[in-house]
């Protein structure tokens, strides 16, 4: 809370606790080595968290930035890293090696939370990042050979060799694959109809922590099959739910994980060598921002944009401090050297928050750069009322709640229209008003109503169904798309529901009518008897969950309505 209020961000404040509560301070709670080993399951639901944010389309569609720029990434800072600690610290060949390529990976615990808070997982930029962030994930398994094959240790004979786990892995990928479309699609819609919220804490739960535990097994990397987990699941009508009851795990685990690796932090031997840590930190994260930047440009990124993504990925990552203890188990390295470097990575993790503020005001192009001058919801007082979506549909809406005097928060997620709105003396928050946590943000826990103005054919029953249950105290009112949406909606405890065109288009058919000259009286009765058709209809499909029921309702040509049909 304190580094919170401070403004260095949660993440340096867990760093220093764990130092503080850790061996080498207070000695309060024993070592760090055992909670690392629970801990590091926050990491892997955070990898599954991002597989329910990506689908295999999606992810083929990155596959230039996943092998291209990933791949230049991982090779290119860690053999400058290599040379860097060659030439300052006299290490052999092997062992610069051995610490320079884990260097090179960045802390996907850090650089995700924050693309996704701040809403950039899903733009250009933050796929680029995410693309890097998985590639380095996929290196883990070449970077354990690398080490294995330098090593001057005995070989283990329980671990398989590196062709062997490149078999295991494509193996693995494929079974989760499979395992995901026949085992899990079909229970998730089990579970869906029993309606039993806690069913949905269990299955996702499980599902994370079995394709973890098989990829444990396979002596491959857990977060990798957790993060395949969810992207099978990416698909999945019940995303939205799996992920609102997963989220609080993450969010404690990965605070654990932190905790963690701080405790793990040989103070003593930072105390005996501060200019060398501090020195090693600062080259580090110097040399992957330059290195990250040339690459980023190489690939058509903006200055901006590039500067941005070297800053973000700049610092050591959590891979750092298993791959170090492989290197001490190959003797490729000193347990006092394998000290000093995860000291260099904890210092560079607690160097990311200052680092984070620095790269959001390089952004993308002038939208991202506008992004970061707007305000959260957070900022706004306490209304009666959230608008969420602030363009034609939500400014009718607004205004005419404000004309009575409603105090109401605008919530919308395009710059341009933010700042357009701006021009005529109204404030309109930055972000995604379909997020919980944002909602939460604005008030909405009491909030006495809850518009819903965007045109998102993407926001589905079971999304909105979370977002109900989340603040059960407010009302609901929804923009549907078309007869399909409003179908979903029916199903959620919402208190109403408007097709965005359906009163346009019935306006339209009364002036029609009236320019063919069909009296007054004839038009009224053919608004209210379609009207009645139409509400008729509506129920059928939705009670009959099909499109085409009660299609025989519909009006068709040489199938009039009769005169005193309305009766």
């Amino acid at each position: 809370m304190l580094f919170r209020r401070l403004g260095l961000g949660a993440v340096l404040g867990y760093l220093v606790a764990g130092v503080i509560i850790g061996p080498h301070v207070l000695g309060l709670v024993g070592g760090g080595e055992s909670k690392l080993d629970i801990a590091e399951i926050g990491i892997v639901l955070l990898l599954f968290l991002v597989g329910l944010e990506l689908n295999l389309a999606r992810l083929w569609r990155l596959r230039r930035e996943i092998f291209g720029l990933g791949l230049a990434q991982v090779v290119l800072c860690g053999l400058a890293i290599t040379a860097m600690i060659f030439v300052v610290t006299g290490f052999t060949s092997g062992a610069a090696l051995a610490l320079g390529l884990p260097l090179a990976l960045s802390s996907t615990a850090q650089v995700l939370p924050s693309l996704k808070s701040s809403g950039r997982i899903n733009t250009a930029f933050g796929e680029r990042a995410f693309s890097i962030l998985l590639f380095q994930d996929l290196s883990i398994i070449p970077l354990i050979t690398i080490i294995a094959a330098l090593s001057r240790a005995p070989a283990d004979p329980s671990v398989p060799p590196g062709w062997l786990l490149a078999v295991y892995t494509v193996g693995a990928i494929a079974g989760l694959v499979l395992a995901g479309r026949f085992i899990l699609s079909p229970l998730l819609k089990l579970v869906g109809r029993l309606g039993e919220r806690e069913l949905f804490v269990v299955v996702g739960l499980f599902t994370v922590l079995a394709s973890a535990a098989l990829m444990e097994a396979l002596h491959l990397s857990t977060a990798l099959g957790a993060f395949i987990a969810g992207v099978m699941l990416a698909d999945s009508p019940y995303r939205h739910e799996i992920e609102a009851d997963v989220e609080p795990f993450r969010s404690i685990l990965l605070g654990l994980f932190f905790l963690a690796v701080g405790m793990v932090l040989d103070v003593q031997a930072v105390l005996a060598n501060p200019l060398f840590v501090v020195g090693m930190a600062a080259a580090l994260v110097v040399l992957k921002t330059g290195v990250i930047f040339a690459i980023a440009r190489a690939f058509g990124f903006e200055t901006r944009q590039a500067f941005s993504l070297g800053l973000l990925l700049s610092q050591g990552g959590e891979f750092g401090f298993v791959l170090f203890t492989q290197a001490q188990d190959a003797l490729l390295i000193e347990p006092e050297a394998a000290s000093l470097f995860s000291a260099v990575v904890t210092l560079s993790m607690a160097t990311t928050p200052f680092l984070l503020a620095i790269a959001r005001r390089f952004e993308r192009g002038k939208e991202q750069a506008s992004i970061d001058g707007l305000e959260g919801p957070e900022a706004a007082e306490q209304a009666r009322a959230l608008v969420i979506g602030y363009g034609r549909f939500g400014q009718t809406v607004a205004q005419m709640l404000m004309a009575r005097n409603v105090s109401v928060t605008l919530i919308d997620r395009k710059p341009s229209q933010i700042e357009l709105s701006s021009t005529f003396g109204l404030k309109v928050y930055y972000g995604d008003g379909r997020r919980i946590d944002l909602l939460r943000r604005a008030g909405a826990e009491q909030a006495k109503i809850i518009i819903f103005c965007i045109d998102d054919r993407s926001l589905d029953g079971a999304h909105l169904r979370t977002i109900v249950q989340a603040f059960p105290h407010a009302r609901f009112l929804m923009r549907a798309y078309d007869r399909r949406q409003l179908i979903e909606y029916s199903k959620v405890n919402v208190a109403g529901t408007v097709r965005e065109v359906y009163e346009s288009a019935v306006m339209m058919g009364i002036h029609a009518l009236e320019e063919l000259a069909v009296p007054a009286d004839e038009i009224a009765e053919v608004e209210r008897e379609y009207r009645r058709r139409d509400i008729a209809r509506m129920e059928k499909q939705a009670e009959a969950g099909d499109l085409y029921a009660a299609k025989e309702m519909m009006f068709r040509p040489g199938s009039p309505m009769n005169r005193g049909e309305c009766g």
